[in-house]
Parts: structure tokens; sequence; C-alpha cells
């Protein structure tokens, strides 16, 4: 029975696309008297399809999982059909009626509609198994991994992560085996570099807010280099960051390892908003205002793509012309349910190394171009494309870090991100990290037509006078909440805490640098097997 409704839903195609093509023929005119013209040619087409179909297989392959032969087939066989109809309309009327142009415009609509309604069937259900939509962000630790090797098994472990846990690992780029492979993809995945440039890699996607969790070797160690041998070690023993060696493990199994502890775990007033998020968020999103908020976006992005191109265009060429190649910097930032995605922004700083490989200091690095275009958040123009692909939205709390982003206040990515927010019109920069997630916070719990309109004048006035602090806003957005005010002595005295233990930890790690790296070789050197114990 389902093969017969998948040939039905064909033939459907069939039919449909030769009457499209008539209508393409006729300059996009209707006729009826060539729509009858044509009606024994559909009719002797659909004859011709039956067969064609049915001898090729196509009610019989599964679509959410068809692949490039399945639509190389269908391509086939489309082409076939049409042959086989012309046939039979020269045998039947000598295509009495049918212009000469009319099948060549048929196949190729036949074809686009028979392989799209398959590539259609295949996003939706990749899209059905990304994992649970709803419930709280921050539900499981997903793991950033750079993946060292180019070869079969690097392609069976990006294939494994896609099918099995797309939700709880994230492949943040490859290092391949030479030059040649540099900025190539494999299944979508960038090749960042080489193993020897381990290090300066990192320090690049740090930069674009990206954190290794782990490192996974799909490679024999014995056949990298010395120099990609020494980096590797170099980094398990001076960082966090976890070396797996996926050749020595016979199944892609899921690591069972206890969760790392939090520095500084939500307690009193975060832990009764953290549960509060956890219980609101699929509420939250699921009203009505942001389901039409979405077409309002994609369309208003749409328009402002289109009618600001110019500006674009030259804005890109004068941050070319100060900071260098690209234009555009992009930073990993979580989105809505937490999936991370890249905001894009034109560059505002030069590049974060200089010519001998040294960190340079982000004042240096900002340029009066920079400071002019983040003045008048003209920095924020490419994130028109964020909104337009779904990413984001014109209105929302402003994406962070995903260090900064604190489980205890998970709510404010119960919804898309926005250019714009409640927080930045009421006080932006000057605000506490507590302040702006509750005014965040605030905001998706009262969402409205009304109150984004707000939020937009409020920003172009923003623009235009500077950022000012509203503390009744933000007294509200706590009292709202049910919590008392992090007073901001507290929290400055907080940051000091972590970066003071943050510089202690690196200062710690570069003492040792050189004594790790020694111990290392030598224990590789000595017994292979024991690399990991080194």
């Amino acid at each position: 029975m389902h093969r017969f409704v998948l040939l039905s839903i064909d033939l459907l195609l069939v039919a449909m696309s030769t009457m499209f093509a008539l209508f393409l023929r006729d300059n996009l005119e209707f006729s009826p008297e060539r729509t009858a013209a044509i009606l024994p040619y559909l009719l002797l087409t659909l004859l011709a399809a039956a067969p064609v179909l049915l001898a090729s297989g196509l009610n019989r392959t599964l679509w959410r999982f068809s692949s490039l032969v399945d639509y190389l087939r269908v391509a086939l066989a489309a082409i076939a059909t049409v042959l086989l109809a012309v046939a039979l309309g020269f045998i039947f009327n000598r295509m009495e009626g049918v212009a000469r142009s009319l099948p060549v415009l048929q196949g190729l609509v036949m074809a686009c509609a028979l392989v799209g309604a398959r590539v259609a069937m295949r996003l939706r259900h990749t899209n059905r198994n990304r994992g649970p939509r709803d419930g709280p962000a921050h539900s499981g630790r997903q793991d950033t991994v750079l993946v060292v090797g180019l070869n079969a098994v690097t392609e069976l472990f990006l294939q494994s992560v896609e099918e099995f846990a797309r939700e709880r690992v994230k492949v943040a780029g490859l290092l391949g085996r030479g030059e040649r492979h540099r900025d190539r993809l494999l299944r979508g995945h960038e090749v960042l570099g080489l193993p020897e440039d381990l290090e300066s890699v990192l320090a690049e996607l740090e930069v674009h807010g990206v954190l290794i969790d782990r490192i996974v070797i799909t490679t024999l160690f014995d056949q990298l280099s010395p120099m990609a041998q020494e980096a590797l070690l170099r980094v398990e023993r001076t960082t966090d960051v976890e070396l797996d060696f996926l050749t020595e493990r016979v199944v892609l199994n899921e690591r069972v390892r206890p969760e790392p502890r939090e520095e500084n775990p939500p307690t009193g007033d975060d832990a009764r908003a953290a549960t509060q998020s956890a219980l609101e968020a699929h509420a939250l999103a699921s009203r009505p205002y942001f389901r039409w908020k979405r077409v309002i976006d994609a369309t208003a992005a749409a328009v402002a793509i289109v009618g600001l191109a110019p500006l674009i265009v030259l804005l890109g060429v004068i941050v070319v012309l100060d900071a260098g190649p690209p234009a555009i910097f992009w930073q990993q930032r979580p989105g809505a349910r937490g999936r991370r995605f890249r905001l894009y922004k034109f560059r505002t700083m030069a590049s974060a190394h200089d010519r001998r490989g040294d960190r340079v200091g982000d004042a240096e690095r900002l340029s009066i171009v920079g400071k002019c275009l983040r003045r008048t958040r003209l920095d924020e123009l490419p994130q028109l494309y964020n909104i337009l692909v779904g990413e984001m939205s014109f209105v929302g709390p402003r994406p962070l870090l995903p260090a900064d982003q604190s489980p205890a206040f998970a709510a404010r990515l119960a919804v898309r991100p926005g250019l714009t927010g409640w927080a930045q019109i009421k006080g932006g920069r000057e605000l506490t990290a507590s302040d702006k997630a509750v005014l965040d916070i605030w905001y998706v719990k009262n969402a409205s037509l009304r109150l984004d309109l707000k939020i937009v004048f409020g920003t172009l006035r923003m623009i235009g006078f500077g950022e000012r602090t509203d503390g009744d806003a933000i007294a509200e957005a706590w009292r709202d909440l049910g919590l008392d005010r992090v007073s901001s002595e507290d929290a400055s005295q907080h940051k000091a805490v972590d970066d003071a233990s943050s510089h202690l930890r690196k200062e710690t790690r570069g003492k040792c640098e050189g004594v790790a790296r020694r111990t290392a070789l030598q224990a590789f050197r000595a017994n292979p097997s024991a690399r990991k114990r080194a």
C-alpha cells in the first residue's frame, strides 16, 4: 500500500511538472486552449511515467534516507519518461498542438520536482532527529572537539557524530595532512591547518569564542611528525584539553566520565532562577507571538539586506582597508535552546597576534574605524544574515559567549537571541551580568509587538544619545522574577577572584611547560602505549 502511495505522489508531481512547463513555455500566461490541446500529451506522459518509475524502483526507496545516487536515478527516470512520452506522442498524433520546446522544459521541471520532494523529506527527517527541541537549555554536556587526521576513520567519526551524537558533540574543525588540505571541507567541516599548527589553531579558535574540550586523533600516533606529537603532548600536559586516540578503540561508544564540577555552582536566588528557567523554557518559546515574530523577522531581514546592500559593501571595503582581510569576524554563541551558531560582525580590531605570533592587547587592536562602527552599531549589520536564516531575531536577548552564559539564567535562551534587546536600551555595557540576564528573562516573559517596537525606537535613541542605565527597569525585572538583586560590589568581587584564579592557573601552566614536554616525550619514546599516562 505504501509503495502505491509513493507511486501516486510521483505521478502527481509528473502531471504538475508538465502543466508548469506549459506555463513557463507560454511566458507565465494561462491559456485554456493550449491547456486543452496538451491533455493528450499529458495522458501519454503519465502512461510512460508509470512503468518507468516502477522499473527504476523509485517507489521502493526510502525518501528520508535518499542520497546523491538516488537523485541521479530520479533524473535518469525523468529523462526516460520524457523520451518515451515523446515517442508515444509521435505515434499517436505526431505531437499535434505540442511545442517542440515543451518536452525539454518538462524534463527539467520534472527532475527538479521529483528530486526536490525527496530532498525535502530527507531534510525533514534530519531536523526531526536532531534531538528534542523543547525543554530547558543546558540539559546536558556538549563537548567541542578538534579532529586530527584526514582519512576514512575521520569520515566515519564525523558521520557517527552526525547520526548519533549531534547534541553531545560539536566538531570545531579538522587538522589535515598537508597544506593542500587547508581550508578544504570534509562533511561540512573545515580543515583549519596541520597537526603541527595545533597550538595556534587553538588560540585562533579561542578568539572566536570556541573552547576545545577534546582532541580526537584519527590516525596512528606513530605516523604523526615529531613536531605534531610534541604539540599534542604539550597541549595535554599544559591545558585541560583531553586527547582521545580513536584508533585505540574498537567501538565508537560514548565515554563514561563524571561531569566536571562547577567552580561556582548556583545557590540561593540563582538556584531558584535555574529551576524557574527549566520549568518555563518550553512555555515561553511556544507562545503564538514568537511564531508570527519569525515571519516578521525573515521578511524585514530580506528587505534590509537588499536595501542596505550598498552600505554593507562599502563598510566591508572600509574594514578591509583599515584592519585587513577578512572583513567579517565570527564568534560561536549559544542561541535558542542553547544551540550554538556563528554570529557574524564586521571586524573592528586588527589581528589578535602580531607577526611574531605574540598576543596583542585589545586596546592596541581597536582602530578609530572600529570605534566608530561599534558606537553606531554598524558592525552588527552582518547579523541580518543570522536573522534571515532563523538563528537570530531583530529583538531578543543578546547572545553571549558560551563561557558567560550561566545555567542559572537559562530561560533567556528559550527564544532566538536578538540584534538588540531590553537589556541593551536599559543600560547596555554598563550593566552587570546578572542585571542583563534578569532584564533578558523579563523580556522573554513579556514579549509583544508593542514591546518590540518600543525596543527598536529605544535602540535608535541609544545610538544617537548614548547608553543610559534605567535603575527602575532593572529593579522591576528583579521584583517580577521574585529575586533579590545581586549588588554590583559582590559581582565585582566575584569577578576579581575569578580573574586572579585564572591568572594563577595560566602562570602555573607556563612554569610547568618545559618539564611537561620533556617528560611526555620521554614516556612516549620509552613505551608508546603509555603516552596517555606520561
